[in-house]
């Protein structure tokens, strides 16, 4: 089975690529599936992650860092399709950086995770760019807004979700609320789902992005 990849970007940094990365990656394991994790980024956040593992429970996907690939990410990434279900490749939050649009040329799905704020909204536009050039490379590429960070009950979300389908990207179903347990979990190396039930509301909300972009990458 070739492996169906998926890019995480924003040129925004601070927008949670990584969160929703290694989140996507962990639930997904969690299926019975081999998992690769690209950390693309030369901070490495997603590497350290997995390294904050302890021994006895590792991270349940696999990380390999390809940040100085650049502009060649997509051929790294390659060397790898055969051997995995899933490949998730963590973006660096640079407008200048060419791992983005590489990425993509090899991507089934870009998800764009992206804080409701006009800020961010703003910062976020140059992605979309990236995107749409990118469509004519590879045709068979989709795309889709994950909100992270929601706080609903709040004018400044609800003024940004009104916006949003001007936006240009599809907007997923599953959001990301504001919960300290997604910082935990980076701390320990884990997802949110080895919290147990003090996580419940967290691992609805992964289990909901998880099932979404499973869907989506299948019916290609």
């Amino acid at each position: 089975m070739v492996a169906k990849i998926i890019a995480v970007v924003n040129q925004k940094g601070g927008s949670g690529k990584t969160t929703v990365s290694m989140q996507l990656a962990g639930a997904i394991a969690r299926r019975k599936k081999r998992v690769l994790v690209v950390d693309a980024d030369p901070q490495g956040t997603a590497t350290r992650w997995a390294a904050s593992a302890e021994d006895e429970k590792p991270f349940p996907a696999s990380v390999i860092g390809l940040s100085a690939a650049s502009a060649k990410v997509h051929r790294e990434v390659k060397k790898f399709i055969d051997d995995y279900d899933f490949i998730i490749i963590d973006c660096p939050p640079a407008a200048d950086s060419p791992v983005p649009q590489s990425a993509l040329l090899i991507a089934d799905l870009a998800l764009v995770p992206i804080i409701p704020s006009p800020l961010d909204m703003w910062a976020a536009v140059g992605i979309r760019q990236v995107i749409l050039n990118v469509e004519d490379l590879n045709e068979a590429l989709q795309s889709r807004l994950v909100l992270n960070q929601c706080q609903p009950k709040t004018t400044l979300a609800q003024e940004s979700l009104e916006i949003l389908p001007e936006f240009g990207i599809g907007l997923a179903k599953a959001q990301i609320h504001h919960r300290q347990v997604y910082r935990q979990s980076a701390v320990y190396g884990q997802t949110v789902h080895d919290f147990g039930s003090k996580a419940s509301a967290a691992i609805k909300e992964i289990e909901a992005l998880t099932k979404e972009v499973m869907a989506i990458v299948k019916t290609q």
